[in-house]
C-alpha cells in the first residue's frame, strides 16, 4: 500500500510535549523460534488494542527493522501517564504479556534480547520536517501542516508552542 505524497515541505502537526517510546526485540538464536517467536506476535496484538481505542493515548506507530535479527516499535503517545497507564492495566494485553515475558526470558537462555527506552519531549524541543512525502513519523501521528506554519527558520520551528516564543 503506498500512501500519496504531500507536495513540498510540511511539518508535523503535534502540539506541546510528545512522548517517544521504542519497544524492540533482537533474535540472539534463529534456531529457537519456540522462543522469539512469541515476542514477536505479541506486539501486533498490543497494538490493533490500542488503536481500537481512541482515548487509549497512542498516538500512532511504526514498525521497523534495523537488520533480520532487529525489529522495533517506533511509538508516539499523548501523555506519559497515558503509556504507563496501558503497561500497569491488568484487563490490557501488555499486562499478561509482560508476565509470560519474563517467565519465558528466563528459561530462555539469551535466545532473543528486549530493550526499551522512553523519551518524555517538552514543546520547543523538537522539529519535524518532510518533503513530498506522506504523512510519516510524528506527522504520520499527529498530522501534517505547511512547514511555513511553524516559522521559516528551524530555530521558530523549535520554539514553537514553547514558553519563551520564537527567537528570531
Amino acid at each position: 500500500m503506498f500512501s500519496t505524497p504531500n507536495p513540498g515541505h510540511t511539518t508535523a502537526a503535534a502540539e506541546g510535549e510528545v512522548v517517544l517510546f521504542l519497544i524492540g526485540m533482537r533474535i540472539n538464536h534463529f534456531r529457537a523460534p519456540h522462543h522469539w517467536l512469541p515476542v514477536m506476535l505479541g506486539m501486533p496484538r498490543m497494538l490493533r488494542e490500542l488503536s481500537a481505542e481512541p482515548d487509549s493515548g497512542l498516538l500512532g506507530y511504526q514498525l521497523l527493522t534495523g537488520s533480520p535479527r532487529t525489529y522495533y516499535v517506533v511509538q508516539y503517545w499523548e501523555s506519559t501517564e497515558k503509556l504507563l497507564h496501558y503497561a500497569s492495566a491488568p484487563e490490557k494485553l501488555h499486562h499478561g504479556a509482560w508476565a509470560r515475558i519474563n517467565r519465558m526470558m528466563r528459561d530462555s537462555g539469551q535466545h532473543v534480547g528486549l530493550w526499551h527506552e522512553t523519551y518524555v519531549v517538552p514543546a520547543g524541543n523538537y522539529e519535524t520536517i518532510y518533503h513530498d512525502m506522506p504523512a510519516f513519523g510524528l506527522a504520520g501521528a499527529t498530522g501534517v501542516l505547511p512547514l511555513e506554519s511553524r516559522g521559516r527558520t528551524a530555530r521558530q520551528r523549535l520554539a514553537h508552542g514553547s514558553a519563551a516564543g520564537p527567537a528570531d
